[in-house]
């Protein structure tokens, strides 16, 4: 593969089209290390020509792939996340790079990512239907009836940054175990560990065509929008993009994995040395660039100065930095128009009468872990997804409040909620108008085995391989009356 990093910034061969690595002949956009800044590649994009070339080459390969038995798919898979695993430290610095994220968060990417393949591996094997005993109704007797799982043909996956590796696994591999071909649309922030993902899945015998990489943004995806030979598109990003995309995709089926405002839940009988751990990670892996990362924290008023006490200390505690420092905790988020704007929006909290506890600061691209309260709902914090390292403290006084507030937004991806009375964690459960809801765990408590998606503006469809292959395809009825059995319907 011939994507140039570090110090060569000639133009990347950076498209993969019908099995071949090719230059895009429309413009070129330059990667950049989000930690300093600094020029890492060249990224060629495609003309409208070879958006139509791809489609139409992977339409073909789509076409004749369909002799591929359950067991090849899978062994492609498991051959995939066999590579991906020789290739570990190279993917954790490239995400290091291109991502921003620390070494632990780098290599968490990676090693979900090769869970996610494996599981697509096992699911492929057993991709199935199901026999519905149409001789349980009138006259039926002798019929055999059965669904079948049909592959849809041209899966389109347009993915974000921050989940550059293990985003796109959970859309490429899925879409392949199901039958289909894909083309992968990565963020232009993150292209290069696409293609070493593309790379991967070549050198583990894919079929040409069968997987093919284009770069590129909004331009791009219209492009893909436009050719009808596209019949499924997988997205996660913002709302707006989504509903711009399902508008423009028609009666042609899509997923969408779209924003959110993430609540945590603190209850008054919580168990605090056990919850605050898993709050402190889920509010500033990534650098809190993660739908699920908590950004509002709802905390009963009885336990209320204790959380406020002892996370302050332990945000104010978290190194943040050089992303290649293994101390590191805190990384940097995507750009340097990203780091201002989370910038703006700690400053006008503060100026509406939020109290900064921790953090609030900006060097660079590097956001410091922020702790707030105080923060008013009519400020951007209050009420928008800040994607961002930081979190704002809430009060609450009963059950009907909290989840009132959870349900106010028009988000609802995922909520974690501390507490160990059933009753109401059985409440929230039933209540709470959100995908996922996860008790004693955090909203960002994904295992990639778990269907995964939101609700309302959050969006709509299943990841998780399993859930994400039947998005993928088609159910298709098939029944059948032998000789030997026609009397019976008589």
């Amino acid at each position: 593969m011939e994507v140039q990093v570090a110090h060569n910034l000639e133009t990347a061969h950076s498209l993969l089209i019908a099995g071949e690595w090719a230059q895009g002949r429309s413009t070129t956009f330059t990667v950049s290390n989000k930690f300093d800044n600094r020029p890492l590649a060249q990224i060629s994009t495609p003309t409208a020509d070879q958006i139509r070339e791809t489609v139409q080459a992977a339409a073909q390969a789509f076409h004749d792939s369909r002799k591929l038995s359950p067991h090849q798919r899978g062994l492609i898979l498991d051959r995939t996340a066999d590579v991906l695993e020789a290739r570990a430290e190279r993917l954790q610095r490239i995400i290091c790079a291109e991502a921003g994220f620390t070494l632990s968060d780098a290599a968490g990417e990676v090693q979900r990512s090769i869970q996610t393949f494996r599981l697509a591996a096992e699911e492929a094997r057993r991709f199935t239907g199901t026999l519905i005993p149409v001789g349980g109704a009138p006259g039926q007797g002798g019929r055999m009836c059965w669904t079948m799982r049909i592959p849809l043909g041209v899966v389109a996956a347009i993915t974000p940054f921050n989940a550059p590796l293990n985003t796109v696994s959970h859309k490429v591999a899925p879409a392949l175990a199901a039958g289909n071909a894909v083309i992968l649309k990565p963020s232009p922030h993150t292209p290069l560990v696409a293609c070493e993902l593309a790379d991967a899945l070549m050198e583990a015998g894919t079929p040409k065509g069968l997987v093919s990489v284009l770069h590129g943004g909004v331009e791009v995806v219209h492009g893909l929008l436009d050719e009808q030979d596209v019949k499924f598109y997988a997205f996660t990003g913002s709302t707006e993009a989504g509903r711009a995309i399902q508008q423009r995709a028609g009666l042609r089926r899509t997923q969408m994995e779209l924003g959110s405002i993430a609540f945590g839940i603190v209850c008054d009988d919580a168990d605090l040395d056990f919850a605050l751990p898993k709050i402190l990670n889920a509010a500033y892996r990534k650098a809190g660039q993660v739908c699920t990362s908590i950004q509002l924290l709802l905390v009963h008023e009885d336990r209320f100065q204790e959380v406020e006490q002892r996370l302050t200390k332990n945000v104010k505690a978290l190194v943040s930095g050089d992303p290649l420092d293994p101390a590191t905790v805190v990384g940097p988020v995507i750009s340097p128009a990203s780091a201002q704007r989370i910038a703006d929006w700690i400053d006008q909290a503060i100026h509406a009468g939020a109290t900064c506890l921790a953090g609030g600061t900006r060097q660079g691209n590097v956001v410091a872990p922020t702790l707030l309260k105080d923060v008013s709902p009519e400020t951007p914090l209050g009420c928008q997804e800040v994607f961002g390292p930081v979190m704002s403290l809430i009060p609450f006084s009963s059950l009907d409040e909290a989840i009132a507030q959870v349900n106010a937004t028009p988000y609802g991806l995922a909520t974690g909620i501390f507490t160990n009375r059933l009753d109401d964690a059985f409440r929230f459960i039933s209540e709470l108008q959100v995908g996922g809801v996860h008790i004693n765990e955090t909203s960002s408590s994904r295992v990639d085995m778990m269907p995964y998606g939101g609700s309302k503006a959050s969006g709509f469809g299943r990841e998780g391989p399993y859930y994400a292959m039947r998005e993928m395809s088609e159910e298709r009825v098939a029944t059948l009356i032998t000789n030997t059995n026609r009397e019976t319907q008589s």
